[in-house]
C-alpha cells in the first residue's frame, strides 16, 4: 500500500507525536495520568473577577508558560489560546523526533482543537450574564 491509501481507498494519516496544554496536564503525560485518575480540571475561575456573576468555576489552563515554547515578545503579541497551540504543536514535534528541516512541508500538518480560542473568558461571562 504504497499509495497512501488503505484497502477501502481511504487515505492513511500516521499520528507521529503529540503535545497537550489542558486544564488537567501541561503535557500529555499529566494529561493522560489525570483522565486515568478520573481528575477534573474544573476549579474555581483565577483569570478574572466573577463577582456578580452567576458562574465562579471554569477549566482554566493553570501553571502554563509561555515562554517556555517562545521568547518573550512573540508570547505577548499571541492569544493565550495560540501559545496553548504552538507549545503543543513544538511538545508534537519534538515527540515524533521531527525535524522539520528535513521534510517536505506540505507533508506535515497539525490537528488542533480548541473550545474558545481568542475569546476572553472575563467577556464571556459578561456576555452569558447579560
Amino acid at each position: 500500500m504504497t499509495s497512501g491509501r488503505d484497502n477501502r481507498g481511504r487515505r492513511r494519516v500516521v499520528v507521529t507525536g503529540m503535545g497537550a496544554v489542558t486544564p488537567l496536564g501541561l503535557n500529555v503525560a499529566d494529561f493522560w495520568a489525570g483522565l486515568v485518575q478520573g481528575r477534573s480540571g474544573i476549579g474555581q475561575i483565577t483569570l478574572c473577577n466573577t463577582e456578580g456573576y452567576p458562574t465562579t468555576i471554569a477549566a482554566e489552563v493553570k501553571g502554563f508558560d509561555p515562554r517556555a515554547f517562545m521568547d518573550a515578545k512573540d508570547a505577548r503579541r499571541l492569544a493565550r489560546f495560540s501559545q496553548f497551540a504552538v507549545a503543543s504543536s513544538k511538545m508534537a514535534l519534538e515527540d515524533a523526533r521531527l525535524d522539520l528541516a528535513s521534510e517536505d512541508a506540505s507533508r506535515v500538518g497539525v490537528v488542533l482543537g480548541n473550545g474558545n480560542g481568542g475569546q476572553n473568558a472575563c467577556l464571556v461571562l459578561r456576555v452569558y450574564a447579560g
